[in-house]
C-alpha cells in the first residue's frame, strides 16, 4: 500500500534530526544527517543548510514494511506555516515531535489544530529526553492538557513479537465496547487489537505516543516499526475510479520548468493525459517522483502516489484537479505586509513579473500593485520569510532589493447590504451583472449565490460569473485591504448572443462589486491575535504593566518552575516588535509568540485610513463602460443605475 506520511514539530523541536533517523531506519539513507553538519537528506535548498532550518517542504520516496512511502518533512519556522499547512493537505497521516526540554509551545498547539482541521490522523514522538532539564511526563502531561486527552502512551507496549502490553490492550479495549465485551470474555487477540487500534488512529480517536532522543537514535526504530503497524490507506481499492488530485505546491525546477505536485486521490495519470483544472482542461508533460534533491521519470502514477507533474498552467496550490474542480482557502493567512523596495533600473514591470513567479509557489504572498504610489507591496508571516524572499530574488533573478518595515495587514468588510452594478460594453462585447452583497459571518471569507433565473441568464454564464467573483482577492476602498467576510448574491445578468465573451463577464463582475463597495458601510478589520509569553517570575510586575499598554486581553499567570506562563490576545499591531522587547527585558530569557486568531473591527480606523490615503478611484475602478454611436463611454460609479440596461432590486435600491 502506499501511505503519504508528513513530520511536522515546533522550531528546533529535533524535527529534521528525526527524519534523517528515521530514513537511516527504513534503509533509505546508508547514514543519517546532521542539521549542525549542513548534509541532511530534505533540506535540500541551500538557503536550509546556510540557516539550518526547514524552509521548504520536501519529500523521500522509500520502501519500507512492504509499503511505499513518502516522507514529507515540513518547515517548523512560524513564518513558513503556509508551507507546511499546504503539506497537511495532502498527508495520511503525520507525525508530530514534542521536545520534552521546551513541551507544548504556541505554534505546536497551531499545527496541531491543522491536523484537526484537516482530519489527518496523527502520531507522537517526545525528542530530547537525554537533554538537561527534559522531563518527559511533564511533556506528556502538557500533551494531555493543550492538545488532547486522547493521547496514548505506547512507551515500551509492543513485545518482540508485535503484541501490546496489558496496559496497552486495556487502554484500546475502553474506547471500544465490542472489543471490551470481547477482552472481559476471550481475552487479548494481538491482531483483533491492532486492527481495533489502527481503526481507532484512523478515526482520530486516540493518538499514539512514544519518546526517546532523535540525536542519540534512541527510540526512533521502535516508533518507524509501530508507524508501519499502525498506519493502513486504501488507494488500492480506488485506481479505477476516475482520476483525481489535490495539488500540494508548485516548483520551478533548474532550468526554469514548472513543477505541480499532486497527490493522486483515485484513478490513474499518465504523462501526456489531459486533465481538467479549475483554468480548463490541461496538459501534463512529463511525470515525476522526487527523492529528496533528485527525482525519476515515471510513465504513469496512480492513486496514492505523490508526483510532480509538468505543465498545467495555472494550477495552484490547493487545487483539486480530475473529475472534481475546485479551488481551496486555506487556513493560516499572513498578518503583516512590506512595500518591496527595488532598485531605480529595474522596471516596475519585470519586477512584478520576478515577485509574481515567486507567488505562484507561495500563493499568501499576495504580490499587489498600488497604482497610487507606484508601489509593490508583500504579504508576509515575519521578518525571517522577509529574508528568505531577498535571497531568493537575488539567486533567481539577479536583483537586489530590500524592504520597508512590516506594517499590519488589514481587511475589509461591510456592515449591511449595498448593491452594485457592472457594465461592460465596449463595441462588440457586452456583459451587465446586478450584484448584492451581504455581510457574513467573520471568518466565512467570501461567499456566492445567485437569485437570478436561469430564464433571464443562462446557467454557464452564471457559473462564469461566480468563477469571476473568486478567482481575484477584491480590494476595500477604504485601504485597499483585501475585502472579506462578504456574501456575493447575483440579481440578474445579462449576455449577448453574439458579442459577450468569457471575459465580458470577468470586467463586469470586478466592476460591479467595486460599485457596490463604493456605496457600502464599509469597516475596516484589524488582525487580532493568540499570544503566549513566558518570562522569568521575577518580570511579572513589568510584563503585566506591558500587557495592559499593549491593551491586550490576558489570562492569569501560570506558574511553571521559575517562570510564568501568560496566554491571551491582543490586536496585531499592538504586538508587532514586542518579542524583541521582552528579550531585552528578559536578558533573553523570555519569549513570546503569537498567531492570527481572529478579525476584528480596527480600534484606530480613521487614524489607519488617514495613514494610508487611498485613492479608490485609481486603483481598480467601480465605474462602467457603456456604447453609443459605435462607441464605448465611460459611466462614473454614481450614475450606472441611470444607464443600466437591466431593471432589479439593485437599481431601485438607494
Amino acid at each position: 500500500m502506499k501511505k503519504t506520511i508528513g513530520i511536522l514539530a515546533h522550531v528546533d523541536a529535533g524535527k529534521t534530526t528525526f527524519s534523517e533517523q528515521a530514513l537511516f531506519h527504513a534503509h533509505a539513507l546508508r547514514a543519517p544527517g546532521r542539521v549542525d553538519h549542513r548534509d541532511t537528506f530534505l533540506d535540500i535548498h541551500p538557503l536550509e543548510k546556510a540557516r539550518g532550518i526547514t524552509i521548504f517542504s520536501d519529500q523521500a520516496c522509500f520502501e519500507y514494511g512492504g509499503d511505499t512511502w513518502y516522507w514529507v518533512d515540513t518547515p517548523g519556522h512560524v513564518d513558513f506555516s503556509t508551507e507546511m499547512e499546504r503539506a497537511v493537505s495532502v498527508m495520511d497521516y503525520a507525525v508530530l515531535v514534542v521536545s520534552c526540554a521546551e513541551g507544548v509551545q504556541s505554534h505546536t498547539e497551531t499545527v496541531w489544530r491543522l491536523l484537526e482541521r484537516y482530519s489527518v490522523p496523527a502520531f507522537l514522538f517526545l525528542n530530547k529526553s537525554d537533554r538537561a532539564g527534559a522531563d518527559p511526563e511533564a511533556a506528556l502531561r502538557a500533551v494531555r492538557d493543550r492538545l488532547s486527552g486522547d493521547v496514548l502512551d505506547l512507551r515500551g507496549a509492543f513485545g518482540p513479537d508485535g503484541a501490546l502490553s496489558a496496559e496497552a490492550a486495556e487502554a484500546v479495549a475502553a474506547n471500544d465496547e465490542a472489543l471490551l465485551e470481547a477482552w472481559l470474555a476471550d481475552g487479548y487477540d494481538r491482531e483483533t487489537w491492532l486492527d481495533a487500534l489502527r481503526e481507532q488512529v484512523r478515526r482520530r480517536q486516540v493518538f499514539p505516543l512514544m519518546a526517546g532522543s532523535a540525536l542519540k537514535d534512541e527510540g526512533v526504530g521502535e516508533f518507524l516499526r509501530m508507524l508501519s503497524t499502525l498506519t493502513r490507506t486504501e488507494y488500492h481499492l480506488h485506481t479505477e475510479n476516475p482520476f483525481l488530485a489535490r495539488a500540494s505546491k508548485v516548483r520551478f525546477d533548474a532550468q526554469g520548468g514548472r513543477m505541480v505536485f499532486l497527490k493522486i486521490i483515485a484513478g490513474r495519470l499518465n504523462a501526456r493525459d489531459e486533465i481538467m483544472t479549475p483554468e480548463g482542461p490541461a496538459k501534463v508533460n512529463e511525470l515525476r517522483v522526487y527523492n529528496g534533491a533528485k527525482y525519476r521519470t515515471v510513465p504513469s502514477a496512480e492513486a496514492g502516489d505523490l508526483v510532480a507533474a509538468a505543465g498545467l498552467a495555472g494550477v495552484r496550490p490547493g487545487d483539486l484537479v480530475g473529475a472534481r474542480c475546485e479551488r481551496s482557502r486555506f487556513l493560516i493567512e499572513p498578518v503583516m505586509a512590506a512595500r518591496v523596495l527595488f532598485p531605480a533600473d529595474v522596471h516596475p514591470t519585470r519586477m512584478l513579473e520576478c515577485l509574481r513567479r515567486l507567488e505562484e509557489e507561495e500563493p499568501t504572498l499576495g504580490v499587489a500593485w498600488n497604482e497610487g504610489d507606484q508601489s509593490v507591496e508583500l504579504q508576509v508571516m515575519g521578518a525571517i520569510q522577509l529574508e528568505v524572499i531577498r535571497d531568493l530574488v537575488r539567486e533567481r533573478f539577479g536583483v537586489d532589493i530590500d524592504f520597508g518595515p512590516c506594517r499590519v495587514r488589514y481587511m475589509e468588510t461591510i456592515a449591511a447590504p449595498a448593491y452594485g452594478i457592472g457594465h461592460y460594453e465596449p463595441l462588440r462585447h457586452y456583459a451587465e451583472v446586478h450584484l448584492r452583497l451581504d455581510p457574513g459571518p467573520r471568518g466565512s471569507g467570501i461567499g456566492f449565490a445567485s437569485a437570478c433565473h436561469v430564464d433571464d441568464l443562462a446557467l454557464n454564464w452564471q457559473r462564469l460569473i461566480e468563477t469571476h467573483v473568486f478567482e481575484y482577492a477584491h480590494k476595500g476602498v477604504l485601504t485597499g485591504a483585501p475585502l472579506t467576510d462578504v456574501k456575493i448574491t447575483l440579481l440578474a445578468g445579462r449576455a449577448h448572443l453574439k458579442h459577450t465573451e468569457g471575459g465580458d463577464f470577468r470586467q463586469a463582475v470586478y466592476r460591479g462589486i467595486r460599485n457596490a463597495l463604493m456605496g457600502a458601510r464599509n469597516v475596516l478589520l484589524e488582525p487580532v491575535c493568540r499570544f503566549e509569553l513566558r518570562a522569568p517570575a521575577e518580570a511579572l510586575g513589568r510584563v503585566l504593566s506591558d500587557l495592559t499598554r499593549l491593551h491586550a486581553d490576558a489570562g492569569a499567570p501560570e506558574f511553571a518552575g521559575e517562570d510564568i506562563l501568560i496566554r491571551g490576545e491582543a490586536p496585531a499591531a499592538r504586538l508587532n516588535g514586542y518579542a524583541e522587547q521582552l528579550a531585552m527585558l528578559t536578558h533573553g530569557r523570555g519569549s513570546f509568540a503569537w498567531r492570527l486568531d481572529h478579525y476584528a473591527p480596527c480600534e484606530d480606523a480613521e487614524a489607519v485610513i488617514a495613514e494610508r490615503a487611498y485613492n479608490p478611484l485609481a486603483d481598480d475602478t467601480p465605474d462602467s463602460v457603456f456604447c453609443a454611436h459605435g462607441a464605448g463611454f465611460n459611466v462614473p460609479w454614481d450614475r450606472v443605475r441611470e444607464y443600466a440596461h437591466l431593471s432589479s432590486e439593485a437599481t431601485s435600491a438607494r
